[in-house]
């Protein structure tokens, strides 16, 4: 693999595989979705990309490159097997398999069994891959069905450009853009005595996975409130709200409220090289049954797993090394931008070459 510098286990397939293989199978994409977006007859200075993700409804990780989309005329549309867990005001256009619009490009952010059915059924429309989410160093079942028709594939950052190689069982260039949710980071005004707990997923739904662990973040949280600490709350998406209502619940993502915190403790995720890049030191929550990835703690000052040590650890942690940032969260601005341009020249080269 060679790479260029221009998320609990998610390698698990979905309980509902069959429903979702079977909405795709009648709605005769092929035809609907596989058209190139200038042979639709819409303008060629707009673009269209549908992507589809290992949490098929989970449109928080396609949220972040919305401004940037709208700077360069790009629609961005997920695909999702129905509307059921879509709120009326998400920002993510949506599409079902029976409405399916014309597209140029079709990006799966992983290889569970959602994305790779969108790809086995939209074969027509040039794919990439683009690392939106952690996975791990070990090759998914069904990648192997799309990777050869990769026109690209692209990652954040150095370490999760390695990961996301093994986890397609490929041997190939990967471009590394950087997040995009560094592109326009707060400025970092800590408030004395605050620490930011990331949270992660308590209970299995149609969305996903849980992430063992929550118990002793649950517990570490109590340590800290009970040492004098404010415990400002950052929810994960799919998070049980009423397991955090005793503290404060920030009202903005997570990266956001980062900009108050002194420190940072949670379950480590996707989330957690961003934050670091804000300058905020991180303590890991970690559990037996956890698989994370190395950069993902490599973030971390401490891991602990007894809530006992959360106060010593928490007032300890310190921020990383610019190294190890770089190594773990890319380079930081523009990289919605260097993610579209990859994009853009896949879509491109597609439409030449036919």
């Amino acid at each position: 693999m060679a790479f260029n510098d221009i998320s609990p286990n998610r390698n698990r397939g979905l309980t509902r595989r069959s429903l979702l293989a079977g909405a795709l199978s009648g709605a005769g994409l092929a035809v609907v979705g596989g058209t190139a977006a200038h042979a639709a007859g819409r303008p060629s200075s707009r673009r269209r990309v549908l992507v589809a993700t290992n949490e098929p409804w989970g449109t928080y990780h396609a949220a972040p490159l919305l401004p940037e989309a709208r700077r360069q005329g790009w629609e961005v549309v997920q695909l999702v097997p129905d509307r059921s867990q879509i709120k009326p005001d998400d920002p993510v256009k949506v599409a079902t398999p029976d409405e399916i619009p014309a597209a140029d490009l079709l990006v799966v952010t992983g290889a569970g069994d959602w994305p790779a059915d969108c790809a086995a059924r939209l074969r027509d429309l040039p794919l990439v891959a683009s690392s939106l989410a952690y996975q791990l160093p070990q090759e998914a079942p069904r990648a192997r069905e799309f990777r050869d028709r990769l026109r690209a594939i692209t990652a954040s950052s150095p370490a999760e450009a390695k990961v996301f190689d093994d986890y397609l069982g490929t041997r190939r260039r990967i471009e590394v853009v950087g997040t995009p949710q560094t592109d326009d980071l707060p400025r970092y005004r800590p408030e004395a005595g605050t620490v930011l707990v990331l949270t992660s997923v308590t209970k299995d739904d149609e969305t996903g996975g849980s992430a063992p662990g929550t118990q002793l973040l649950l517990d570490s949280a109590e340590r800290l409130a009970a040492a004098g600490k404010h415990i400002l709350v950052g929810l994960h998406p799919r998070e049980d709200r009423s397991l955090w209502e005793r503290y404060e619940i920030s009202a903005v993502p997570s990266v956001q409220a980062s900009a108050r915190a002194e420190s940072a403790i949670g379950i480590p995720g996707t989330v957690f090289p961003v934050v670091a890049a804000m300058g905020v030191p991180l303590v890991g929550c970690t559990d037996p049954a956890l698989q994370i990835p190395d950069y993902l703690l490599s973030v971390c000052t401490h891991t602990i797993t007894k809530a006992d040590d959360a106060v010593t650890a928490v007032e300890t942690a310190e921020p990383v090394s610019r190294k190890v940032l770089y190594e773990a969260v890319g380079p930081v601005g523009g990289s919605a931008k260097r993610l579209f341009k990859v994009w853009r020249k896949a879509g491109h080269s597609a439409h030449a070459a036919a």
